[in-house]
């Protein structure tokens, strides 16, 4: 008996489908991130910086691998210092995935780095925007806002911070100091 090319389509579509059952679902995800963020804000939570780079490997996964490749690109440029081709990897990634936080987060480093205060505070605020519990990008806000001079909304930012994330290194002397300049010193 010849067995019909077809007759291997019910067990492989089961396998599919126990495949497609593994794979986290973006609610998982969420509850995933929600779990974690609870955990790292515990301000006695000795596993921070395990829990923070669980929280950055999710952040770094757009669900698209030329995406990912893109960010990738971006960030190992921007570490090496070629800011131009990290704008260039930075600015496509967007351009195409114009909802990936990480992406504006990313590039908005790189416009710092350049010294362009303005174009990187908007992409924090596009960052924000997609993503209002990314601490990165509010300490990059609380640092922009205290290079101006305005140290209001820096304290404002780094409390920000502190609320998601109270184990930021930079966190609490910053916060210290930015309270006797915006509060004056306390009796």
């Amino acid at each position: 008996m010849t067995r019909n090319r077809f007759s291997r389509l019910p067990p492989l579509a089961a396998l599919l489908g126990a495949i497609l059952l593994a794979l986290p679902t973006a609610a998982q995800e969420a509850d995933e991130l929600d779990r974690l963020f609870t955990e790292l804000a515990r301000p006695e939570q000795p596993g921070w910086r395990q829990i923070e780079e669980a929280i950055l490997l999710h952040w770094s996964r757009s669900g698209s691998p030329a995406m990912d490749l893109l960010l990738r690109r971006g960030t190992e440029a921007m570490e090496t210092g070629d800011l131009e081709a990290a704008m260039e990897h930075l600015g496509a990634l967007t351009d195409h995935a114009p909802d990936f936080a990480e992406g504006w987060n990313a590039r908005a480093t790189v416009f710092f780095l350049m010294g362009a205060y303005g174009p990187s505070l908007a992409d924090i605020r596009r960052t924000l925007a997609l993503n209002p519990q990314h601490f990165g990008a509010l300490t990059g806000l609380a640092t922009i806002m205290e290079e101006l001079g305005y140290e209001a909304q820096a304290l404002e930012a780094w409390r920000a911070v502190e609320a998601i994330h109270p184990h930021r290194p930079e966190l609490h002397d910053s916060i210290e100091r930015l309270e006797k300049t915006v509060d004056g010193e306390r009796l």
